[in-house]
Order: structure tokens, then C-alpha cells, then sequence
């Protein structure tokens, strides 16, 4: 259910920017927020990672070949959609911002 849920089309935010590892002073020490339509749903932080960045790698790259540039993707924060009561699905309209810190602002539209 994990790679549907990142690998529909038109469904798998990325960027804005790809930064290299050497612009990100510590990779576990990021805040991570998600706002719909300006309503923070997912307020993380990379330090709860349940799995450290390299043994994700480590255990893809057991059955998996990784080239560079490719990405990983890896679990959300609390806050998604399916979770609230009652669920808050994304519609037509709505406005997504992915924040990353350090590194930039993610803003799409949810198109019908």
C-alpha cells in the first residue's frame, strides 16, 4: 500500500530543489511541515525517523540496484488525510505546501 500511495500519477511531490548532502549540516535535524489551503496537517521533524537514512539504503540496496540520483522515498509525519475524524481528503482547489527546512517550500495545486 506504501508505493501506491507514492507513485500515482500526478501524486508524488517533489522538490522544489534536489540539494546536495553537503548544503544539509545535519539530515536528522530538519523540520518537516505540510499545510492544506494554510491548515498545518503534518508538523515532523526528521530526528522521529523510524529508520536512519543509511540503513534504508542499506536495506534497498540489498534487492535493489541504486544509481545516483535516485530517490528514495520514505514515510510522512502524522497529519494525513485518512487519519482525521472525520477524514479531510484532498479536493479540486485545494493548495498543498510541502516545507522542508533549509531547503524550500513545495506548492501545488489540486487540480479536478
Amino acid at each position: 500500500q506504501f508505493l501506491i500511495g507514492k507513485s500515482l500519477d500526478t501524486s508524488c511531490p517533489m522538490g522544489p530543489y534536489l540539494v546536495h548532502k553537503s548544503a544539509i549540516k545535519d539530515p536528522y535535524d530538519l523540520s518537516i511541515k505540510t499545510k492544506v489551503n494554510n491548515e498545518v496537517r503534518q508538523d515532523g521533524h526528521t530526528k522521529d525517523m523510524i529508520f536512519t537514512i543509511e540503513n534504508i539504503i542499506s536495506t534497498l540496496s540489498q534487492g535493489t540496484t541504486l544509481e545516483p540520483g535516485d530517490i528514495i522515498a520514505t514515510g510522512t509525519p502524522a497529519g494525513v488525510g485518512k487519519g482525521f475524524t472525520p477524514p479531510k481528503f484532498l479536493k479540486p482547489g485545494d493548495v498543498v505546501e510541502i516545507e522542508v527546512e533549509d531547503i524550500g517550500i513545495l506548492r501545488n495545486k489540486i487540480m479536478g
